[in-house]
């Protein structure tokens, strides 16, 4: 069809809104509660455009024959300008310009230094909970956070009241931690007005600084997203300079969870084909990611004991430094710390677990431990390289993997070949399962059986693989589910923003760091081999299933 954008008449293809067209084009409409990952709400409307001299959303009109648009006239720049005023009259913090959020670069984009209109006066309490706060005060009812819940298919919070009383809650304004909320953080990333964060642990490191042996891990993830925050280009490896930085801030010693990434194969793997063997509670389920296994919790409990045993791999690592690790020192177990660097906001409530005995103290997101660099002055683009402490510094390139979607299927296939075959895989990598599918799938024969599996990223597709393993349909041997788009690369403590290219950099850089490692097998890892030759015996041995394994609950709904 033709239209005629802005004087211009192009060709554009039907079913095409006309945010897209624009884009395309290389105009560019500001929008606010518009994401590519939802279903345009039309909420803000500050991405309005004159169509044939009536104003409509942008980013839900689709282009029509003969359409005449104009998204510069000066009816459409008054409006925006309102709307955008309108809005932050609604957000506690006016003073927009010295705020670093999505509402701040648009005032600036529209041309608003400071609203006319005041604030309504909310006088709604901040709702605090182990790993998301919320401050009702500086929402402006955009309803981005409730569609990223939705797209999870958790539902935890919604719309509630009318007019000048509209607020977003959980069900009967309780607390957060009192929902079915799985802490995923998929919503702080939607919020373009920081009226979700991360609740901020900061404080409470830094006075274990002063007083405590504080350890510290950090995830695979943090290090191909933690440069965006001083400026680098996403996907940017930064884990000589990630080091340097934790040392500075006066962390004791410096470790990898990749070397617990690496430790949970082994368990995994094993407990892989002792399933397989006895062909019991099959599919196996992965139990790494915490918001995934709370959301089984809530709604599937029935299919727990599908789900691995194995603890994830900065708890497992957390256990082994409370135990193996501290028992060949002179540190006294009561004044040792462990503080986990992670791209996710559910280990901060995983750490709270009883299950899990505190093995780990803190959990800092990636942007917590980059306010922190920051607090203290530290120039991170101009630090030296520094490596990990041994031996619990020490990984292989399939615990890198750990980060991206796919990643632990791949690294426990690694291993699960070996362990029954004796024989090491030729083709490492697994690009049937790479990628940001959202489902993928693929086959391997292992000693004459074909075992069959699946990898899927974001709650949505999830939930048709649990109905399938309730009605006995599913095909699959192990399932591997990872809540956050990408998987953890896509964690709800990563950089804003986390969008699909940024996601798809943080990703290229993980598998380019698997191919650079000299060992790339879980089970090749010497400082793995001395940890079961001194300490765990072999894998699922009790001394095993004591630290690293753990079984999960049934929560109401």
């Amino acid at each position: 069809m033709k239209i005629t954008l802005n004087g211009k008449k192009i060709k554009c293809e039907e079913e095409q809104t006309i945010l897209q067209v624009a884009k395309k084009q290389g105009i560019k409409i500001p929008t606010l509660c518009y994401s590519e990952r939802f279903h345009p709400k039309s909420v803000c409307r500050v991405c309005l455009v004159e169509v044939n001299g009536k104003m409509m959303p942008s980013c839900s009109t689709k282009v029509k024959e003969r359409m005449v648009i104009d998204t510069e006239s000066q009816r459409v720049l008054k409006a925006r300008k309102i709307n955008t005023e309108l809005l932050i009259s609604e957000h506690k913090e006016h003073l927009t310009q010295t705020k670093k959020h999505e509402l701040c670069v648009l005032a600036k984009d529209v041309g608003v230094r400071q609203t006319r209109f005041s604030t309504i006066g909310k006088i709604h309490n901040p709702n605090e909970g182990i790993g998301i706060a919320r401050d009702d005060n500086k929402c402006i009812l955009c309803g981005k956070c409730i569609q990223a819940c939705e797209m999870q298919n958790v539902n935890a919070i919604d719309f509630a009241y009318r007019s000048y009383h509209t607020k977003i809650t959980p069900a009967f304004e309780g607390r957060i931690d009192d929902s079915v909320c799985i802490h995923c953080g998929q919503c702080i990333l939607a919020c373009p007005v920081n009226a979700i964060y991360e609740k901020d642990s900061i404080k409470d490191v830094e006075k274990a600084l002063k007083n405590k042996h504080v350890f510290v891990q950090t995830a695979p993830a943090v290090r191909a997203s933690l440069g965006e925050e001083f400026g680098l280009e996403p996907g940017t490896l930064v884990t000589g300079k990630m080091v340097s930085a934790l040392r500075k801030l006066g962390f004791k010693e410096v470790f990898d969870t990749q070397f617990g990434a690496d430790l949970t194969i082994m368990e995994e793997a094993t407990e892989l084909v002792e399933r397989v063997k006895k062909n019991k509670n099959l599919p196996m389920i992965t139990s790494c990611c915490p918001a995934w296994i709370k959301y089984i919790e809530h709604f599937y409990p029935e299919l727990l004991n599908h789900v691995s045993t194995c603890k994830s791999p900065h708890e497992m690592f957390g256990a082994v430094l409370k135990n193996y690790y501290i028992e060949n020192s002179r540190i006294k177990k009561k004044n040792a710390v462990v503080v986990s660097i992670m791209p996710c906001t559910a280990k901060k409530f995983e750490a709270q677990r009883k299950e899990l005995n505190k093995d780990v103290d803190y959990v800092l997101t990636t942007r917590e431990l980059a306010r922190m660099i920051k607090n203290h002055r530290i120039n991170f683009n101009n630090l030296k390289e520094d490596n990990f402490d041994a031996p619990l510094g020490i990984s292989s390139g399939a615990a890198t993997l750990f980060g991206a979607t796919g990643g632990v299927t791949e690294a426990a296939l690694r291993t699960a070949y070996e362990l029954e075959t004796g024989k090491d895989l030729e083709i490492l990598e697994f690009n049937q399962i790479r990628g940001l599918k959202n489902v993928k799938e693929g086959n391997i024969m292992i000693n004459g059986h074909d075992l069959t599996f699946v990898v899927v990223n974001g709650l949505h597709y999830a939930k048709e693989l649990l109905e399938q393993i309730k009605k006995g349909e599913c095909k699959y041997d192990f399932i591997e589910v990872m809540s956050c788009p990408g998987g953890c690369i896509g964690g709800g403590g990563q950089p804003i923003p986390t969008t699909k290219e940024i996601i798809k950099k943080r990703m290229q850089a993980l598998y380019v760091n698997d191919e650079n490692k000299i060992i790339r097998r879980s089970y090749e890892n010497p400082a793995i081999k001395l940890l079961y030759k001194e300490y765990l015996g072999r894998p699922l041995s009790e001394k095993a299933e004591e630290l690293l394994h753990t079984k999960y609950t049934k929560r109401g709904i």
